[in-house]
Parts: C-alpha cells; sequence; structure tokens
C-alpha cells in the first residue's frame, strides 16, 4: 500500500486532480443528508392532516413513522459496507435516487397502505444516504480542514431536526401534506447533479463482499429495532415482541461469530479493539437514547398540556432545536485544539442539566419564558457532541474502514434513539396518560428525569475517551 504524504487520497481512492472548494463539496454531500434528517422528523407533526386525508387509522399513523425508521436504521451498517466495495459515490447517488422516486410515490399515495410503502422505500434510500454522507466528506477535504468541514456537517443535520417540527407543523394548520414529499423531487434532482459534478469516487476495503453478515446484520438489527418500536404499545412481553427480540439478538450474535471467522468481514472485529471506536459508540447510544426519548414527550407537551397548534409548537422548541445549527459548526472548529473529549463530555453535562431543569420545571401552567434557558442549555450540548462523535468514529480508525465506522455509529444512535422512545414511553404510560393536561405532566417528569440519568450516564462514559494526542494527530498531520 502507498505511504505517501498524501494517506488519504491514497487510501479512499480520491482523485486529488479536481479542485473542489469546500462550500461545494458540503452542498453535495450537506443537502441529501438535510433531506434525509428532515423526513425523519418531519412527518410526526403532520400526521393529523394525513389521517384525514387518506382515513387512516392509528395503527396506520404508527406506520407512516415506522416504516421509514425500520428500514433506515437496520440498513445503515449495511449501505456503508456496500458502498465500501462498489463505489461510495455511486451508492450515495443510487440512494438519492430512490429517495427522491419514493417522495414522489408518499405524494402521490391516496391509500394508508401505499403512503407505508412508499415511506419504506424512503427509509431504504436514506440509509444509503447517510453514512456515506459523512465518509464522502472525510475523503473530498484536505486534512487540516477535516474538523471544521465535519462540524459544519453537523450543523445542516442539526438544521434538519430544528426545521422539521415546524415545516410538519405549518402544513398541520392548512398547507397541503403532499408538498412534504413534493418539495423532495427537485432538491433530490438537483442534489445528483451537483454530487456527480463535486465528488470524486472513493472505495474503502478491497475485499469481497459478505453476503452472510450482510444478512444476518440487517435482519438482527430489524428485529430488534422492531421489537423495541413496538414494545410499549404490543406489550413487552406479548409473543410478537419477544419473538422479536430474541430472534433480532440470536441473528445478531451470529453475525459476531460469523465475522470472526469471514476472510472479508463487513465489520472487522478489530475495530472494537480501539478504545476510542468503542467508547464512542456506547456514549452515542446513550446519547441518542436519553435525549430523543424525552425529545419524543417534549415535543408534545405544548400541544397536550398547554393546548397549541402543531406549528405554535415547533417553534417553541426552537431554542433548543436551533442551536446545533450554530454550535456544531464552532465545536467542528474547536475539536483540534481541546479535543474530542472536552467537548462530548461538555455536550453531555449540559444535556443532562437542561433535561433536569426542564423535568422539575415542568407544570401546567409553567411559562415559556421558564423554560427556554433549560431548552438552550439542552441544544448547546447537543451541539458539542455531534461533530466530535463523528470525529472521533473516523479518527479511531484506519482511513480504509472509516465507511464501515460512520455505517456502524450512525446505526447505534437510530437503534438508540428507537430504544429511548419506547423506553421512556414505557415510564410515562406507567406514571401518567394522554387523558388530562396533569396526568400527562405526572408522566413526563419521571420520564425526562430517567432521559437527564441516561445522559449522566454517557458523560460518565465518554471520560474513558482519549485524550486529543491519542487520536486526533492523524488528522491534522497536514499542519
Amino acid at each position: 500500500m502507498t505511504t505517501t504524504a498524501t494517506p488519504v487520497a491514497a487510501a479512499l481512492g480520491a482523485a486529488p486532480a479536481r479542485s473542489r472548494s469546500l462550500a461545494a463539496v458540503l452542498i453535495a454531500v450537506g443537502v441529501p443528508m438535510f433531506m434525509v434528517t428532515l423526513d425523519n422528523l418531519v412527518v410526526t407533526t403532520a400526521l393529523p392532516v394525513i389521517r384525514q386525508s387518506l382515513g387512516a387509522s392509528l395503527t396506520d399513523l404508527s406506520w407512516f413513522v415506522n416504516a421509514y425508521t425500520l428500514p433506515f436504521a437496520a440498513l445503515l451498517l449495511t449501505a456503508a459496507a456496500i458502498g465500501d466495495r462498489i463505489g461510495r459515490r455511486r451508492l450515495f447517488v443510487a440512494g438519492i435516487a430512490l429517495f427522491t422516486l419514493a417522495s414522489a410515490a408518499c405524494a402521490l399515495a391516496t391509500e394508508p397502505w401505499m403512503l407505508t410503502a412508499a415511506r419504506a422505500v424512503q427509509g431504504v434510500g436514506g440509509a444509503m444516504v447517510m453514512p456515506l454522507s459523512l465518509t464522502l466528506l472525510a475523503a473530498a477535504v484536505p486534512e487540516r480542514m477535516r474538523n471544521a468541514a465535519i462540524g459544519i456537517w453537523g450543523g445542516i443535520s442539526g438544521l434538519g431536526v430544528a426545521v422539521g417540527p415546524v415545516v410538519g407543523g405549518a402544513v398541520a394548520e392548512g398547507l397541503d401534506w403532499t408538498w412534504i414529499f413534493w418539495l423532495n423531487v427537485p432538491i433530490g434532482v438537483l442534489a445528483i447533479v451537483l454530487v456527480r459534478a463535486v465528488l470524486t469516487e472513493s472505495h474503502g476495503g478491497r475485499g469481497k463482499l459478505d453476503p452472510l453478515g450482510l444478512v444476518l446484520v440487517s435482519t438482527g438489527m430489524f428485529g430488534l429495532i422492531w421489537g423495541v418500536v413496538h414494545g410499549s404499545d404490543d406489550g413487552w412481553t406479548s409473543l410478537s415482541v419477544l419473538g422479536t427480540l430474541i430472534g433480532g439478538a440470536v441473528l445478531l450474535a451470529a453475525f459476531v461469530g460469523w465475522e470472526r471467522r469471514s476472510p472479508a468481514p463487513m465489520l472487522p472485529p478489530q475495530l472494537f479493539r480501539s478504545r476510542a471506536f468503542s467508547a464512542v459508540n456506547v456514549v452515542a447510544f446513550l446519547f441518542s437514547a436519553g435525549v430523543f426519548g424525552s425529545v419524543f414527550l417534549l415535543a408534545q407537551f405544548f400541544q397536550v398540556v398547554q393546548g397549541l397548534g402543531p406549528f405554535g409548537s415547533g417553534v417553541r422548541t426552537l431554542p433548543w432545536t436551533a442551536a446545533p445549527m450554530v454550535v456544531a459548526p464552532l465545536a467542528g472548529l474547536l475539536v483540534g485544539r481541546v479535543g474530542s473529549r472536552v467537548l462530548i463530555v461538555s455536550g453531555q453535562v449540559l444535556l443532562a442539566a437542561g433535561l433536569l431543569w426542564l423535568a422539575l420545571s415542568s407544570a401546567v401552567d409553567v411559562g415559556f419564558g421558564s423554560l427556554v434557558p433549560a431548552f438552550v442549555l439542552a441544544g448547546i450540548g447537543m451541539g458539542l457532541t455531534f461533530a466530535p462523535l463523528s470525529t472521533v468514529a473516523l479518527a479511531s480508525v484506519s482511513e480504509s474502514e472509516q465507511g464501515v465506522a460512520s455505517g456502524t455509529m450512525n446505526m447505534v444512535r437510530e437503534f438508540g434513539v428507537a430504544v429511548g422512545v419506547a423506553a421512556l414511553a414505557s415510564v410515562f404510560a406507567s406514571q401518567g396518560s394522554y387523558g388530562t393536561p396533569s396526568s400527562y405532566v405526572d408522566g413526563l417528569v419521571p420520564a425526562v428525569l430517567v432521559g437527564a440519568a441516561v445522559v449522566g450516564v454517557a458523560a460518565l462514559v465518554g471520560l474513558l475517551l482519549p485524550g486529543r494526542r491519542h487520536y486526533l494527530t492523524a488528522p491534522n498531520s497536514g499542519h
């Protein structure tokens, strides 16, 4: 293998002959990722309008969300591994095209089952876009600019999180719900043109595909996530939930055993010998479970408890959800100076403090002004977390393994979201209900307290991350 002064280009197969501005690269990788992130959340606040338009049942409404989430989370690692073999840009473009076509199918749906099926295809396309977006970015920018670029990438991801509830709320209060999906079509076409014009092809490991590994990890993750998503509704001891949880766990155990023997493993076991890689994935899981499980309940607080509409509720969450847009790029700039461990631990501490504040302040008659400082605190914590998590995941593995590292962390994060929502919803249901504003608060407070505790554990695990000199010398070796 070539060991010159440009190991990134050699390892990733990048062609440095064409000069590409950082802005062009960020737009090329960021626009598709923004679409995927936006559609993960935008449907939730538009569900009332969709229900009336399609005559959907409550079960249909849950599947409009879960049909996207399940394949998206289950196929992230698989997509990253396939992209490493056949070409990251090639699969990225295919994912954008599939997502765009599925968006048009969503908009054209006239029956609930049509929207559910189209959302599932959207999830497959999203799984092809999300992990490769970060890997292609890392391959396309100079090493000296990588941390800042990852920070901006994290800010774009935060923008999708922030705009999703607001856009969905606006649609729910009078716009045609199909525009949620129609808007993706011209954006997707433009994104394909940009990607082909700006990004060069890159590959990861040159080994053969691992078909058995692909099947085991995909079906195993699907089973685990399906069981977790349906646990609170169907009952954790029901045959369907227990069966899929146990089946998923068995398949993932078989996947681990196979990867130890496979001549061309899709997830090399030696990656987890890295303390940084192992710890950052644990932090990613705990962070996602505690935060997004809490967000799921807090996002409904203004509607259920204070009687606001979806749009007004979405706007009131902006002090939280918009903060990462500003803070994440700054965190990317600071990574090289203070190290990821400081930023990640600080982010988890601020998040835990913000969630604790929100839990203790939540009441039927609480004023919005009393919650704003807690929202801002939590938003800053999220912004300090996004970019450094990605930085550690990429820097703790070899250049050729960055694709699978990105896919693994994104898969772990999505699984954390599913576990957090299910677990905190169960805590909520055991202490409160949707019946009255006061009963909702009765369930919200203990659930968010649990979320704060989970994020506090993430802060402790973050202390196990190596210091900046251990894993940040390579990305900054160019200066």
